[in-house]
């Protein structure tokens, strides 16, 4: 298929002189329309050439605001060439005839020029449009993130919380909007009381769902308990947790501590899904860190998991954190970093020592204006028994 000609616009007094420079433009690709004045050329053309002789300098800035222009003249006249420089023109030619090849060229890189320019001025508008509507839908997703941020910390249990005589104290700080990590203190009678602690994998939307899928079903398997065997309901949980996750298939696994305390015989019935760092007990007599193994909930099918006991002095604290919180701590080695913990918890009396020394201050009421932490961070502590009773 021919290629289009490229349609050229001649302005020039009627006249020999016109036709032989309409004949020298109008060769190869270039089609040529020749008028005396701009208002009888059509819309259609993408260049205009115009003579001196029918053209004059007062009227070459008006001229090139509506068309990419080439001046052409017999003679050249340095106040001219000036004024073509300043008016905007295109370029600035004399003796068109003599140089016909080079006119050509001239205005067959004009247009090229020009066709570039407009293509390029769509590409921004385009671009410009694009970026509003990104705009548009960030904000969308922000509010959204914001929306299902604000609903999930409704789900979190109030701080602090005593039940059986247990205290609940945490603080939960998300990367962003949503959190992977959750938490939850639930009474089941007088004697028993259930806790987990989870951190899912990733963050945001994804794993914030999987934190709703966690709370609904350990309420329902809280519910559907009847008391019996206690230190056998957190590896129940886990292996049913496990099986719930895998039969989603999205992909999504947890890090998962769950506990019951018994307040008649002052112990903690546990098991643990790969929780790091472990929680650490503290009391009159120092720091222990609790033993225990399990594999990731939401990984292998079938998996079954150990229970252990730890028997409770009057005067505890048990530490659960969240591993974002040893990224805020010094230490090239994960083992050094474990150290420092427990260092500081040994050193904290509360969780607003332990977080103070994190470097991670940032202001709760304003969570919609928030730099974006590495990984969502959560410190929990359970004490007791006897907080009822104060």
């Amino acid at each position: 298929m021919d290629k289009p000609r490229t349609l050229i616009g001649l302005l020039d007094l009627p006249g020999d002189n016109r036709d032989a420079l309409a004949a020298a433009l109008g060769k190869g690709h270039l089609a040529v329309v020749a008028a005396e004045r701009l208002e009888d050329l059509p819309d259609s053309v993408e260049l205009v050439v115009a003579h001196v002789r029918a053209i004059p300098s007062r009227q070459w800035t008006a001229l090139a605001k509506r068309h990419p222009t080439v001046v052409v003249t017999e003679s050249r006249l340095d106040d001219e060439l000036l004024h073509a420089v300043d008016s905007g023109l295109v370029d600035y030619l004399v003796e068109p005839l003599r140089h016909g090849d080079v006119l050509r060229r001239l205005v067959a890189r004009a247009v090229e020029h020009q066709r570039l320019a407009e293509a390029h001025a769509r590409d921004r508008a385009r671009l410009v449009e694009l970026n509003e509507n990104l705009e548009t839908h960030l904000a969308m997703l922000r509010l959204d993130q914001q929306a299902g941020g604000h609903v999930q910390r409704k789900m979190l249990p109030p701080t602090p919380l005593v039940l059986n005589g247990v205290r609940c104290d945490y603080w939960l700080e998300p990367s962003l909007y949503l959190s992977g990590d959750f938490l939850d203190f639930l009474r089941f009678d007088a004697r028993y009381s259930a806790f987990y602690f989870a951190d899912v994998s990733g963050h945001g939307a994804s794993s914030a769902f999987v934190t709703v899928l966690l709370k609904y079903l350990c309420n329902r398997w809280l519910q559907e308990w009847h008391g019996e065997s206690p230190e056998a309901l957190p590896a129940s949980w886990l292996a049913r947790l496990n099986h719930e996750l895998l039969d989603t298939g999205i992909g999504k696994h947890v890090t998962l501590f769950v506990g019951v305390l018994d307040r008649t015989e002052r112990c903690l019935h546990y098991s643990l899904g790969a929780q790091l760092p472990m929680p650490l007990l503290k009391d009159d007599d120092g720091i222990t860190v609790l033993e225990g193994e399990g594999m990731p909930v939401g990984l292998f099918p079938g998996l079954a998991y150990p229970t252990y006991r730890l028997d409770l002095p009057a005067n505890f604290r048990l530490w659960l954190c969240s591993d974002g919180v040893l990224e805020c701590l010094p230490g090239e080695t994960l083992s050094a970093r474990l150290d420092e913990l427990k260092r500081r918890v040994a050193a904290s009396d509360d969780i607003e020592g332990l977080r103070a020394g994190l470097n991670v201050a940032r202001d709760d009421t304003d969570v919609d204006h928030q730099e974006e932490l590495p990984d969502d961070l959560t410190i929990m502590t359970l004490s007791g028994f006897d907080h009822d009773k104060q």
